[in-house]
C-alpha cells in the first residue's frame, strides 16, 4: 500500500518543479491549477493550494485558511548527503537546518518553495534497512 501526504503549497507548478527535478518524483496527475499528485515509489503526495472552495485547500469551519510551512515533513534516504546537500544549494534550495548527525545517521531539512519540509537522511551503516523494505537503502 502507498503512502499518502498532502502538502498544502503556493503555487502547485512550482512545487512540482521543485519535486520532479530535486527530489526524483514524478506527476501522476495534474488536472487543475489547485492540484496535482506525485510520486517517488510507493510514496504519493498531493500538492494542494489553498482555496475558497470545496476541497483538500478549503478553510476550515472555523473560517481559518490553510497553509504551508510548519515542522511536519517527509523523510527521504539520499546516499550521499553531503554530495545531495551540495547540488542543492548549487540550485538554489533553501534549507532551514545544516546538517546534524544523530544515533542512527545524519540529516538536513530542505524547504520545497512553500516552506513545507523535507528531511534528507544518510544511514550511518550500509546495512540500515529502510523502513517496510525489507532491504538495503540503494541510491536517491
Amino acid at each position: 500500500m502507498a503512502a499518502c501526504f498532502r502538502y498544502i503549497v503556493n503555487d502547485v507548478n512550482d512545487a512540482i518543479e521543485f519535486y520532479t527535478s530535486h527530489l526524483g518524483f514524478k506527476v501522476e496527475m495534474h488536472p487543475a491549477p489547485g492540484f496535482a499528485e506525485i510520486s517517488r515509489g510507493d510514496m504519493h503526495i498531493y500538492l494542494t493550494r489553498p482555496s475558497p472552495g470545496v476541497g483538500g485547500g478549503a478553510p476550515m469551519p472555523s473560517g481559518e485558511q490553510q497553509k504551508p510551512g510548519g515542522w511536519n515533513r517527509i523523510h527521504l534516504i539520499v546516499e550521499d548527503l553531503d554530495r545531495t546537500t551540495a547540488e542543492l544549494k548549487s540550485a538554489g534550495c533553501r534549507f532551514r537546518s545544516d546538517v546534524i548527525q544523530g544515533a542512527g545517521g545524519k540529516q538536513i531539512l530542505l524547504e520545497d518553495p512553500s516552506e513545507n519540509l523535507v528531511e534528507l537522511f544518510e544511514a550511518n551503516t550500509a546495512a540500515y534497512r529502510a523502513p517496510g523494505s525489507g532491504s538495503k537503502v540503494g541510491r536517491a
